[in-house]
This record gives structure tokens, C-alpha cells and sequence, in this order.
């Protein structure tokens, strides 16, 4: 199908069908920005930022506990 011939089925849809194909192509193209190979993306070397691990030597933080209390916290909102 070529696409004058595809956009001939969209014009003959009702209105509400041809909102609902352009919401589909939406998405689809924000699906298939996100699936593109990390190799493909610039500055991809993240094992070897700096940025990277830049608090693994500290000692007064405690990330399990932190998350854990953030998740408490953030759930007794919701639910309580």
C-alpha cells in the first residue's frame, strides 16, 4: 500500500476513527524512540562515568533503608 493510498483510508474513516489512528502513531513513534539500541545513543559508556557510583564510599547513607522508608511513606499516603 503506498502511502497516498493509506492516507486515502484514513480520510474516509470518521473523524473519531482518524483521531484514534493518529493517537496509535503517537504512541508507536514514542514506543520505537525508546527501543532504540543504547549502543546507537552518544556518551552510552555509563560503567565508566565519573557521575557514576560517585557516593559508593559513603558511609552515612543507607540506600536500602532510605528506599524502604521512602516506599512507606509515599504508600501510607495513598492508601491510609
Amino acid at each position: 500500500m503506498t502511502n497516498q493510498e493509506i492516507l486515502g483510508e484514513l480520510l474516509d474513516l470518521p473523524a473519531e476513527a482518524q483521531s484514534q489512528v493518529i493517537s496509535l502513531i503517537s504512541f508507536l513513534k514514542q514506543k520505537h524512540i525508546y527501543s532504540e539500541p543504547l549502543s546507537a545513543l552518544p556518551n552510552s559508556d555509563l560503567i565508566n562515568d565519573p557521575f557514576i557510583g560517585m557516593w559508593r564510599d559513603r558511609q552515612d547513607l543507607e540506600s536500602n533503608t532510605w528506599v524502604r522508608n521512602l516506599r512507606e511513606n509515599e504508600w501510607s499516603k495513598s492508601h491510609g
